[in-house]
């Protein structure tokens, strides 16, 4: 593996040896996405991984690569015949779990489910959202703000998100946002892949039901309406109905399951940090620069997967055909070679590169709707709440594995 990459003045990554005997385990021949050491040295295990080791391997399971470095992840991403989506996204996927559409397809199915999707979360569509997740927002903030304190991931980050993508989006109940909320969480972190495949499972069927239910009902014009039309695949063949279901679980999986990790972040990087809060409090107009920084360095996805369909150099590393590969977005986002003093946080950072909306034909469907909800945010949160920090005693609770999720956030004001 090539361990010449430069390092920012700001940050000297420790040895090969020194890394080892800090994190335990050998991080470019033997890295597991899912140790419980990657959850505690998070922000330092990828700055070393980007400066460091370009590509690093993973003994777990069947096995898989990772690709680090901001230029080799975003060839890999837009080289969708070299790195097909396939075969999923995910290391290790549990037997017999349906695969997620368009995620994890390649063109020309992809680009037509995206064709007919993409217009319902376009940036004009979405603009349209703003005042309702403003609500929304102010709402549930209505709910805690007198009692001077709250559990931000349960009475609100772990919340607006689904408000806002099942209100506005799918028009679904937000009674059941709970059970699915969990069962995002559970099939992504749970530590065995059997007990994922089962939350997957009961997300799968829960939606399945709504999406038969309403085959039933009159057309709202809306987002599912589109898939159940469907699209015509090469030959004729129209798409089957386990891919409308498994793109009503691709969307609801994306809608719930990211967009908080960066808000909470957010506002438990300005609890810990009065003098950039009032930063952003004096100059409003900076919000928009920070929310682009903070996606940057609070990456909600770590890695997603590709298949080598060939055998392919990366940096000096041959990766056979067959292989499972997974592209580093959180690491590709701290790529000293693009940027200064990547490991700092900087609202005022011009042309923040980052890729944690993901490259090429698979960038994020649902950014433009996270970047409306951190925006309502971030600018109602601090027009009702200026002053806060975090509850003595407690901190923040992280999970990791190809997403990063954080658990728990007590605040006081």
């Amino acid at each position: 593996m090539n361990e010449d990459a430069p390092s920012a003045e700001v940050f000297e990554a420790p040895s090969h040896d020194e890394m080892i005997a800090r994190f335990g385990r050998d991080l470019v021949n033997d890295f597991d996405l899912d140790d419980p050491a990657f959850n505690d040295k998070f922000d330092e295990t990828l700055n070393y991984m980007v400066r460091k080791c370009p590509v690093v391997h993973s003994r777990v399971g069947r096995g898989y690569y990772l690709i680090n470095t901001q230029d080799d992840v975003r060839r890999a991403a837009q080289d969708w015949r070299t790195f097909s989506s396939a075969k999923g996204y995910m290391p290790n996927r549990p037997e017999g779990l349906p695969y997620l559409m368009p995620e994890e397809s390649d063109p020309p199915i992809h680009t037509k489910w995206r064709h007919v999707l993409n217009p319902h979360l376009s940036p004009r569509t979405v603009a349209g959202y703003e005042q309702p997740v403003r609500d929304d927002v102010n709402a549930l903030i209505d709910k805690f703000i007198d009692r001077a304190e709250c559990e931000f991931i349960s009475e609100f980050g772990a919340l607006l998100p689904g408000w806002a993508f099942f209100k506005n989006i799918l028009g679904l109940p937000i009674d059941d946002l709970a059970m699915l909320v969990n069962g995002v969480e559970e099939g992504t972190f749970a530590p065995d892949p059997e007990v994922r495949g089962k939350y997957f499972g009961e997300v799968f069927a829960y939606l399945e039901t709504h999406l038969a239910w309403r085959k039933t009902q009159p057309s709202r014009g809306d987002l599912i309406d589109t898939i159940l039309a469907g699209v015509t695949y090469e030959g004729g063949t129209e798409s089957p109905w386990a891919h409308k279901v498994s793109i009503l679980v691709d969307l609801t999986f994306g809608g719930i399951a990211t967009t908080t990790f960066v808000m909470a972040s957010a506002i438990h990087h300005l609890a810990m940090h009065p003098d950039q809060r009032q930063l952003l409090l004096d100059d409003p107009s900076l919000i928009e620069n920070a929310i682009e920084e903070y996606a940057r360095f609070f990456p909600p996805v770590v890695a997603l997967g590709r298949t080598c369909t060939r055998d392919v150099e990366v940096s000096g590393t041959t990766i056979p055909e067959g292989e499972f590969v997974m592209l580093t977005y959180a690491a590709a986002s701290r790529d000293p070679r693009h940027m200064d003093e990547p490991e700092k946080i900087d609202v005022r950072r011009e042309g923040i590169p980052h890729s944690t909306f993901g490259v090429g034909p698979h960038r994020c469907i649902g950014s433009n709707l996270a970047r409306v909800e951190l925006t309502a945010t971030l600018e109602e949160w601090l027009k009702r709440i200026p002053e806060f920090s975090v509850k003595p005693g407690t901190e923040p609770t992280y999970v990791t594995g190809f997403l990063r999720s954080m658990r728990s956030l007590e605040l006081v004001w």
